[in-house]
């Protein structure tokens, strides 16, 4: 550790669970990065669906992580712990993270750090690594999202549809999304969505249908759940497949499987926060070859609603509890 570095930082805690107000700064000491890690001093911190549901007590951290919240982070190494190699103290790194991003700053796994892409600023770089590993791994990996397919998209306007978009829109399929407003429909085209619904006014079902001449669509994102999911699966196509992320209509619904089987539909769907290290460490080295590129050529980016100071973590919050927000809601600290 560099004589430099404080012994106390500031942070956002969750005091006990429950609203927004629950969240307040406060300051811990100053963590150290043990084997394989980086310590970053954090400039911005993502804020993300799942920060919300671990303030309301819904959503515990993986034993052995911090117990702050904050699932991604940009900012510059000042320490770098033993068995670390490719980083140096100096480097400028996004990363995506288990837990601690609320914070002056954090331990990362060095294998989920990424590189600042060229042209984005350290805001705009902490709103890539809890998307960006999201839609990779669930699109690209478990959907099997190809060249020339299609994707229908639930909640465009969001980080994770804003990026969704952009990368199916990027590696060449046909993009379809629903977003709840005629202005967050109209974001989702700019970012290059063939055709945004309106799910309060058009019926997602009735039109995909008639977008795609009944066939459906290959490939269905999915952050609704309840009956949205019986609804995707009328939709789907021949060997189509379904990608739960999140369920803010519930987890728990009554299907028919007989389309399931005469479509060869295949019904899968995935978390990230729990899975082991090396798990991140090889989607992050899959980002950096396929993805990567794109965003160092401007061909994508972030797309960013709102910034809070980290002492405004409790209006982050509100702001994303109301669904208002396109894009991402990202904490900045200040030095």
């Amino acid at each position: 550790m560099s004589h430099t570095l404080p012994d106390r930082m500031r942070c956002v805690a969750i005091t006990t669970p429950g609203g927004p107000e629950v969240l307040r700064p406060i300051d811990r000491p100053l963590p150290s990065p043990a084997a394989g890690e980086l310590l970053v001093a954090v400039a911005a911190a993502g804020v993300n669906r799942p920060d919300t549901l671990q303030r309301q007590g819904r959503y515990d951290p993986p034993p052995g992580t911090s117990d702050l919240p904050g699932l991604e982070i940009a900012g510059t190494i000042v320490a770098v712990g033993p068995e670390v190699e490719g980083w140096v103290v100096g480097d400028r790194v996004c990363a995506l993270v288990a837990g601690g991003g609320y914070a002056d700053y954090c331990v990362v796994p060095a294998v989920q750090a990424l590189p600042i892409p060229a042209g984005l600023s350290l805001i705009e770089a902490a709103a890539l690594p809890e998307t960006f590993f999201t839609v990779w791994t669930n699109v690209f990996e478990r959907g099997g999202l190809k060249p020339g397919e299609s994707l229908l998209i639930h909640g465009g306007s969001s980080g994770i549809g804003t990026t969704a978009i952009q990368l199916a829109k990027a590696f060449g399929a046909t993009v379809y999304t629903t977003a709840g407003s005629a202005d967050k429909c109209a974001a989702c085209v700019a970012l290059g969505a063939d055709r945004a619904i309106n799910y309060k006014t058009e019926d997602f079902v009735t039109v995909i249908r008639e977008a795609t001449g009944g066939r459906g669509v290959d490939v269905v994102l999915d952050m609704v759940g309840g009956d949205y999911i019986a609804r995707d699966i009328d939709i789907l196509a021949m060997d189509g497949r379904h990608v739960s992320i999140a369920f803010l209509n519930g987890p728990k619904v009554t299907l028919n499987m007989a389309p399931v089987m005469m479509k060869r539909l295949t019904l899968t769907g995935s978390t990230l926060r729990a899975r082991p290290v090396a798990e991140k460490g090889r989607i992050a080295n899959a980002l950096r070859a396929s993805v990567w590129p794109l965003l160092d050529q401007g061909a994508i980016k972030p797309l960013i609603h709102a910034t809070f100071p980290l002492e405004q973590a409790e209006e982050a919050h509100r702001l994303m509890e109301s669904s208002a927000h396109i894009g991402k809601i990202v904490l900045t600290i200040a030095p």
